[in-house]
């Protein structure tokens, strides 16, 4: 420490000082790590030597190095001793030395920064000293825009980076970039417009069409290096140069890489207070570029220094969806001040810009690779459904031509950016035209970016077979043109590669004739996303992707068969999803049924049973499992009966499975099975389904019991639908002894962990819902359905996830629908209704009081309801509940207010119209301390359409109105004792409802009869 202090007057031996306390801070396997006291003195000198300007004794390497080694001692505290900068203070300031340090030696870039950088939202300010025309030797260029000049120049430039990588990162490839192409960028010709007739991506900071756009700070190449031909230093003085500014990389390579470690040690949130300080924003008409990591991204003379800076802004990105939610920019705002929605939206153009840029402008591959890569990022975090078209199609047309770069991760990463885009928001409507525009858009302008890729048509090659050939043709219903992507994707997995792409295939087997296996798993993960996505586009492939599985999952490479396997999956997916009552696809434009049948009979004549016994890969068994579990249900009952059983039989074997991720997809597949209608009222195929359940409902694995008490629940929903059917058979045929097996595994369940939980109370109410009186007759049945309804009740009550108390109250709702149940007289009467009542009042999430509310108003006898006491508890519940409905902290909470006072005034109108004469008295002192307010909610219950709850209130104001007719003509009806009010109250209390209603909607014969009553 006293060696390294700013007193120490020999240069060398304070820089040695620091280099073996950055030593000291790194962690080594094996042993303690420095003390904290010890961690923090480091830290603030590492700081204080950052913070601290060069001393007049100290030459320039020297002073690197001493920075180099500060940086690397931060960082090892960082990464190796967790350190947690939870002062403001602390970590602005650390963040101000990164940012200054990020620029150390930068040519033509000299800034001053604050001592602490402080969280906000708006832009930092950067004091930048303008630079004197003599500090750069090609500053004179800069006005000139000479085409010819200029492409004569930048081969020099390329020449001498290529230089300056092998001395600080290795040898890199010769760019790809050529001059012309970074001019035609500015012209607008390599950004072609797109299919929705957007304009070419403005260049300049500003937005505006300015024609010095090439001479940008960022597009211009004035601040290079320029080659020793035309410098004026000696040999030596140029080699002196160059060491210095290999010694300057590596220290703005340094502060990069301590503020990614810096990155990963503080939490989101509290990182993008710190955004505008280092993402760039879109500047004022004539004001400067803010410096920002894109700038080194554009100006940094080493292609390493350019990858960390892309590294830094790809960690930034990640994750920073919720963030970025809030951008909006879809209208032009006018106002005094800039909306912080606004300023986001900005920086999210600004940085497509840029990137978009530094991607035509580069010349290392591996920096390509590090540019794609962090655009994927900014596209998979970015809420391109509130900004303003055409980002997504310059980033679509900028990519295409990198799909057959000659650096196989180069084109790997533009395949993972495809698939970012085809995912974000699916579908969006750009996206959706971008998908249909003609193969050859965006790639056969001879003035391309990559002036080495092959002619646009080049994946049209002669098809694998004659199948493959007849469904290459066709095409996307309303399209004339097939989608190219699904194209392109097909001929990446299925078909030889060029041997103009071999050049620097690493990753691919020796002797392979297909593409690089990185390649194929990322084309075959794009095909996934589409089928996601866009599945009525990808439909019109199905049986050519049918045949691209079929190959996949045929092969050696356990990793190319999964890809094929999820695959598999997504498409059945979506073919499933076109079928469901609420899907928005119409009859003609679904799949046909026998088109499914054709598919899935191709699958299971296939490789898909072989990959379901392959033991050796369980991961592989897992998903082939669930890509069984996406037989559209219509298809399966079309299949051949030896398909069916084979994927019964093939199920039922691997339940046994001892891995537990096949043992989880299995139970899950079962519980899709026993829903299918051709397989439902199969008692012996539910009985089989259900024994292989319980049996993994007890697996030592809680992902298993999950998967396993969710298709208990689904099993137990057949048993309902079976007990709808006019056929009692499978109710009779049904062991008992099994169903006691369900209530006890259920019972046992329902006090597993929540996952487990919310299931097996779903799973309890629909058990004690198809219980027969032959069953509860008997001693056994009675003492498990005591059981399993505390169970329910203590659930209900329990302070559990409100997805699991929302199934308990639903399971309770479905108990009170048993007639053969001894609801009203059971003890246990009072106890479930007291549970439910004390929900309804009082939980804070209102769909568990919706969802009370409604198992309140289940029953269909006054009986049912218990003692005169019981039934008036219930009734001033409900009242309570009414009068709280608006009472929540959650804002959340509020849009459910309407829905829950609806289910409340139908509980309340039900139990009006079930009422006793010994009831009345009790309602009636109830609506004289609350009338007006349960009159008025009733009016705006009567008054309103559906709420689009999910709890089987009437809909129609008709039904409604009815409700309240059927209250007032049972009321009326009651006999009740000389002298009796209440009778005469209520009723009026009901007749003023209609008759406000009736005044209200004008409607005729609303009325008529009730001066009879």
């Amino acid at each position: 420490m006293k060696l390294s202090d700013l007193a120490q007057s020999d240069p060398e031996v304070r820089r040695a000082a620091v280099h073996c306390m950055a030593n000291l801070c790194l962690s080594v396997p094996g042993q303690p790590y420095l003390e904290e006291p010890y961690q923090n003195v480091c830290f603030q000198a590492f700081l204080t030597i950052l913070q601290s300007p060069k001393s007049s004794d100290m030459d320039d390497i020297t002073f690197c190095m001493l920075l180099q080694n500060a940086l690397k001692g931060i960082q090892s505290l960082l990464n190796g001793g967790r350190m947690k900068l939870t002062q403001t203070d602390e970590l602005g300031a650390l963040l101000a030395v990164l940012k200054k340090f990020m620029f150390h030696g930068l040519p033509g870039l000299n800034i001053e920064m604050p001592t602490v950088l402080y969280p906000t939202p708006l832009p930092q300010y950067d004091g930048r000293t303008p630079i004197k025309p003599q500090q750069s030797e090609s500053s004179a260029s800069r006005p000139t825009l000479n085409k010819k000049k200029k492409s004569k120049v930048k081969p020099k430039k390329i020449q001498q980076g290529e230089e300056e990588e092998k001395e600080s990162s290795g040898e890199i490839e010769a760019a790809p970039v050529t001059g012309t192409g970074r001019v035609n960028l500015h012209e607008g010709n390599t950004w072609c417009p797109s299919s929705l007739g957007v304009q070419s991506l403005p260049l300049d900071g500003s937005g505006a069409a300015e024609k010095d756009g090439v001479s940008s700070p960022f597009t211009s190449s004035s601040w290079k290096r320029v080659s020793s031909s035309e410098s004026d230093f000696s040999d030596a003085e140029g080699g002196m140069q160059s060491k210095m500014r290999s010694y300057q990389a590596k220290v703005r390579q340094g502060a990069l890489v301590c503020f990614l470690s810096t990155i990963k040690s503080i939490e989101k949130k509290v990182l993008y207070g710190y955004w505008s300080a280092f993402i760039p924003d879109t500047p004022e008409l004539g004001s400067p570029q803010s410096v920002s990591l894109m700038t080194l991204t554009l100006k940094d003379p080493s292609p390493k220094t350019r990858a960390c800076a892309l590294q830094v802004l790809s960690a930034i990105l990640e994750g920073s969806k919720q963030f970025l939610s809030v951008a909006e920019d879809t209208s032009d705002h006018r106002r005094a001040f800039t909306p912080f929605s606004v300023m986001i939206a900005c920086s999210i153009r600004e940085l497509h810009r840029c990137l978009l840029l530094a991607l035509v402008a580069e010349s290392s591959s591996q920096t390509v690779t590090q540019i794609i890569k962090c655009l994927a990022n900014l596209v998979s975090n970015a809420p391109y459904d509130r900004l303003k078209l055409s980002l997504l199609t310059k980033v679509w047309n900028q990519i295409k031509p990198y799909i057959r770069h000659k650096d196989v991760n180069v084109r790997v990463s533009s395949l993972t950016l495809l698939g970012a885009i085809v995912s974000t928001h699916a579908p969006l409507p750009e996206v959706q035209l971008l998908l249909q525009q003609p193969c050859s858009s965006g790639l056969g302008n001879s003035n391309s970016a990559t002036p080495h890729l092959s002619p646009p048509d080049w994946w049209k090659k002669a098809p694998a077979g004659p199948s493959l050939e007849e469904t290459s043709v066709s095409s996307p219903k309303g399209s004339s043109e097939p989608c190219w992507l699904i194209r392109l994707c097909i001929s990446i997995v299925v078909l030889p590669k060029e041997d103009s792409c071999s050049g620097s295939d690493a990753g691919s087997a020796a002797g392979s004739t297909y593409e690089p296996s990185p390649m194929r798993l990322e084309a075959l993960q794009v095909l996934t996303l589409l089928a996601r996505g866009y599945f009525s586009m990808t439909q019109a492939y199905l049986m050519e992707l049918g045949e691209v599985i079929c190959k996949c999952m045929g092969e050696a490479d356990p990793s190319i068969q999964l890809h094929g396997a999820k695959l598999l999956e997504e498409l059945g997916t979506g073919l499933i999803q076109q079928y469901k009552p609420d899907s928005t696809a119409a009859p003609d434009q679904r799949a046909p049924v026998f088109l499914v049948v054709m598919f899935w009979t191709m699958m299971l004549n296939g490789p898909l049973p072989r990959a379901l016994q392959n033991s050796e890969h369980p991961t592989l068994q897992a998903s082939a499992c669930d890509a069984l579990s996406s037989i559209l249900p219509e298809a399966f009952s079309n299949l051949p009966n030896d398909r069916q059983m084979l994927c019964i039989t093939v199920l039922l074997g691997l339940n046994d499975s001892k891995n537990r991720l096949v043992k989880a997809a299995t139970s899950r597949a079962l519980g899709v099975y026993v829903l299918f209608p051709c397989l439902r009222q199969d008692v012996i195929f539910v009985a089989d389904a259900a024994n292989a359940i319980l049996m993994s409902l007890e697996d030592k694995s809680l992902n298993v019991r999950a998967k396993a008490a969710w298709s208990l629940g689904n099993l137990t929903d057949t048993l309902i639908v079976n007990m709808e059917t006019p056929d009692p058979s499978f109710q009779e045929e049904f062991s008992g002894l099994l169903l006691l097996k369900m209530l006890r595994s259920a019972i046992e369940a329902s006090k597993d962990k929540d996952k487990v939980k919310s299931n097996a109370v779903r799973a309890l109410g629909n058990l004690l819902h198809f219980l027969q009186p032959s069953h509860i007759e008997k001693p056994t049945f009675a003492e498990i359905t005591e059981e399993s309804i505390q169970a329910l009740i203590s659930t209900v009550l329990t302070e559990a996830a409100m997805k699991v108390r929302w199934n308990a109250c639903y399971a309770m709702g479905n108990v009170f629908k048993n007639p053969a149940l001894p609801l009203g007289i059971a003890p246990w009467t009072s106890q479930a209704y007291n549970a439910l009542t004390s929900v309804v009042t009082s939980c804070k999430n209102f769909k568990v009081r919706i969802r009370s509310a409604a198992a309140l108003s289940v029953p269909g006898k006054r009986e049912q309801y218990g003692s005169v006491d019981q039934y008036a508890r219930i009734w001033n519940a409900l009242v309570t509940a009414l009068q709280k409905s608006e009472d929540t902290t959650d804002f959340l909470e509020f849009k459910y207010c309407v829905s829950l006072r609806t289910q409340i005034c139908q509980a309340l109108i039900h139990l009006l119209s079930l009422a006793s004469a010994s009831d009345l008295p009790c309602m009636k002192e109830t609506l004289e301390l609350s009338g007006i307010m349960v009159q008025s909610y009733i009016l705006q219950f009567l008054k309103s359409g559906a709420e689009g709850d999910d709890t089987g209130a009437p809909h129609s104001p008709q039904e409604r109105d009815q409700m309240v007719r059927m209250a007032l003509k049972h009321v009326g009806s009651i006999q009740a004792p000389t002298g009796d009010t209440a009778r005469r109250a209520i009723m009026g209390f009901l007749e003023e409802i209609l008759a406000v209603c009736f005044d209200s909607s004008g409607s005729q014969g609303a009325l008529p009869g009730l001066t009879n009553q």
